[in-house]
């Protein structure tokens, strides 16, 4: 699958348009910190890798502006959580 996550920054999220519908992360920006509240999949898409999809290519835009992720999002903790490379992302306490 050939996937482009891109940034919303009006809707506050980044998205990856797949047939079916668009999945979804949702952020708030705190200073040079996103914090990831939710992440959205419609259910003809789930099951698929799409939100993992999305959550690496959301963290490697973080990675590139020089952000720090706040995990809310129980799955973007979850996938920081199996893949130790992202957790130089995480924002100190």
């Amino acid at each position: 699958m050939t996937a482009k996550v891109t940034d919303d920054p009006a809707r506050q999220r980044y998205e990856l348009k797949a047939e079916g519908g668009i999945a979804s992360a949702y952020y708030e920006r705190r200073g040079e910190a996103l914090v990831f509240t939710h992440t959205i999949v419609p259910e003809r898409l789930q099951g698929q890798g799409i939100a993992s999809t999305l959550i690496r290519g959301a963290l490697a835009d973080v990675r590139r502006r020089g952000l720090k992720v706040v995990a809310q999002c129980s799955f973007v903790a979850g996938y920081i959580e199996r893949h130790p490379e992202e957790r130089n992302l995480l924002a100190e306490s």
